[in-house]
């Protein structure tokens, strides 16, 4: 799976370490729906900061605040599957640092799963109702286990 990387702006670390943490989240989060997606499938990920994301909340969905990670699906174009072009996912150091020192995590084990969320959310998933978040909260961490990372949702 091609995984574009783009680091905008924002305190994040170097590039090469976040093209590495992008392209693993998305690589496990893929090879849990690999029957959703096109063989070909592709994905972008910007890094940025709390201004730009609070500009594209406000544009895209009308909501004047920044916000960690925001999806951008792009329309499917293989029958039943999505892809190959997936969408963008765009993540807000500012926020996304705030969330892992808040709740005493690695700033790699909240980007990993903020991608694995995103990622899920171009393919279709969705948390809009109890069912549809106990569903998508049940792979996403099904999703980090793979990649060691702790259940973001258990309670404790």
């Amino acid at each position: 799976m091609a995984v574009d990387v783009l680091v905008e702006s924002g305190d994040w670390p170097a590039t090469a370490v976040v093209r590495r943490l992008a392209a693993s989240a998305v690589a496990a989060a893929a090879a849990s729906v690999a029957d959703r997606i096109a063989p070909s499938a592709e994905v972008s990920l910007v890094f940025t900061d709390d201004a730009h994301v609070r500009a594209l909340n406000r544009r895209h969905r009308g909501r004047d605040a920044a916000t960690d990670v925001l999806s951008f699906p792009a329309a499917p174009q293989v029958a039943g599957k999505s892809g190959p072009m997936l969408g963008d996912i765009v993540l807000a150091f500012e926020t996304v640092a705030g969330e892992a020192a808040a709740a005493r995590l690695t700033l790699a084990a909240r980007v990993s799963h903020l991608i694995v969320h995103g990622f899920l959310h171009l393919i279709g998933y969705d948390h809009g109702n109890a069912g549809e978040a106990a569903v998508m909260e049940r792979l996403e961490t099904a999703i980090l286990a793979r990649l060691g990372i702790a259940d973001p949702y258990e309670a404790g």
